[in-house]
């Protein structure tokens, strides 16, 4: 069970190492791109590729007829894996040895809908996989095995979810061999300790220029490729791709948000601590630049205030 890119090499590595994978349980197809083209989920389409019986539930708890198929195939184990729905417990009964789940965070922090990007945007120095048993809470089953990642200061979102979704093949085939070999060990979750990551959306990457520079640079890497980092000025919404954070303690009473500087290197911001520096933007729905080559046909000087 499972939907986006994250989940493929999970997938590929069931089939990949000789487990017979007896059905796939995605999301619908959904509009995509400017055309608004109905398109298949990913795991949907390497599951076609490979012959493997595919359902698309709407919401599986309310679809008793899809759970009913389901049963029929008598699954060992189910996986999970971004699935993006919440299993009721009448799925869960299912498999014989229950439901494991590939989890984009070192549980019991980061629980919830987007563990990888709330790790960056949160400015963790690594995270990692864990895979879990599912239960009818929210990522709150017994956890099985933990690979840890380190996060590079300059590391975006998208390079972390690329590299986690590889580990995550990985750890989930250590975690099966386990199972089969009887050395599996179960650990309960300290509730104590349990962190959330809730969905994101367009505003988490607004801009708050009052944080530090710190802050600002994590929400800017922390939603890039999406749902974008992004500011305004004079009306025009500016989308920031890339940043630094340095040696750039700035002493000025200028207020957070105020260009301080354009030129080759990138245009200094003033934040609530120093400066942070912009390397690429990306004016309305016009082309990524950096700021001096947008400043050089452009209105975009120092003195100047994003909001």
């Amino acid at each position: 069970m499972g939907t986006p890119d994250f989940a493929v090499p999970s997938l590929k590595a069931l089939v990949k190492n000789g487990y017979e994978v007896v059905g796939v349980v995605t999301q619908e197809d959904r509009p995509k791109g400017r055309g608004y083209v109905l398109t298949p989920p990913p795991v949907k389409e390497y599951a076609m590729s490979c012959n493997i019986p595919v359902f698309q539930p709407v919401k599986l708890s309310k679809e008793p007829d899809t759970i009913e198929a389901l049963r029929k195939l008598n699954p060992d184990v189910t996986v999970t894996c971004a699935f993006g729905q919440i299993l009721p417990q009448s799925v869960l009964d299912i498999p014989k040895y229950g439901t494991i789940n590939v989890h984009g965070s070192l549980l019991p922090k980061y629980r919830g809908a987007a563990p990888i990007h709330w790790a960056i945007i949160n400015g963790e120095s690594k995270t990692g996989i864990t895979t879990m048993f599912t239960d009818i809470g929210l990522d709150t089953g017994d956890m099985l095995l933990k690979d840890e990642i380190e996060i590079p200061v300059d590391m975006t979102v998208g390079e972390l979810h690329d590299i986690m979704s590889l580990q995550g093949a990985k750890t989930l085939i250590k975690t099966l061999r386990a199972l089969e070999n009887g050395t599996l060990i179960r650990t309960k979750q300290d509730e104590s300790l349990a962190t959330y990551a809730p969905k994101i959306d367009k505003e988490t990457g607004h801009i708050n220029w009052y944080n530090t520079s710190r802050k600002i640079h994590d929400t800017i890497r922390g939603t890039t490729p999406w749902p974008g980092a992004w500011t305004e000025l004079s009306g025009l919404k500016f989308r920031i791709w890339s940043s630094r954070i340095g040696d750039l303690d700035v002493l000025n009473n200028e207020e957070p948000g105020v260009i301080l500087d354009v030129n080759e290197d990138g245009m200094l911001v003033k934040t609530l601590d120093g400066a942070i520096l912009i390397k690429e933007i990306q004016a309305g729905s016009g082309k990524r630049m950096t700021p001096y080559q947008y400043a050089n046909g452009h209105e975009l000087k120092s003195g100047m205030k994003f909001l």
